[in-house]
C-alpha cells in the first residue's frame, strides 16, 4: 500500500475498527502485492544486497523491487542497512516481525498442501 492510509470514513464507515485492525489491514495490503511475499521468502535465507535479491526474484524490475522493499521496510518487516563504503553497499534482512510473518506464510503453505485435494475438489464443484 502506498501513500496515506485510507480515511476512516472510507475504510471504516462505522468507525468501529481499532488501530490494530486498521494497521493490520494496511500491512495485509502491502504484503498482498505481487512481489512482497516472494521478497520475504528470499530474505528468509539471510541478508542480501539489492542485486542479490533482484537475482532471487526473476522478472522483477528495479523500480518494483525498490517499491516493494520500501513498503516492507515501512511496516517493519525488512531492515535496510546502508554501509558507508565507496560505492555504497546496502543490505536487506528480515526483522523479527518479518521472520514471524515468513513462519506464518510457510504455515499457510503447509496447510494448502495438506488440504490440496479438498481445495481442488471445491474449485471443480464451483466451476473453476
Amino acid at each position: 500500500m502506498t501513500g496515506a492510509p485510507i480515511p476512516a470514513a472510507v475504510d471504516d464507515p462505522a468507525g468501529v475498527r481499532t488501530r490494530a485492525e486498521t494497521t493490520a489491514r494496511e500491512v495485509f495490503a502491502a504484503i498482498g502485492t505481487k512481489w512482497a511475499l516472494d521478497a520475504v521468502d528470499a530474505l528468509g535465507s539471510g541478508t542480501l544486497r539489492f542485486t542479490e535479491l533482484q537475482r532471487e526474484l526473476p522478472g522483477i524490475s528495479h523500480k518494483m523491487l525498490t517499491q516493494t522493499l520500501r513498503a516492507l521496510e515501512r511496516d517493519g518487516i525488512v531492515d535496510r542497512t546502508v554501509h558507508p563504503t565507496v560505492p555504497p553497499r546496502v543490505d536487506y534482512r528480515l526483522t523479527a516481525a518479518g521472520r514471524g510473518l515468513r513462519d506464518i506464510v510457510n504455515g499457510m503453505c503447509d496447510w494448502s498442501g495438506r488440504y490440496l485435494d479438498e481445495i481442488l475438489a471445491a474449485r471443480t464443484r464451483a466451476g473453476g
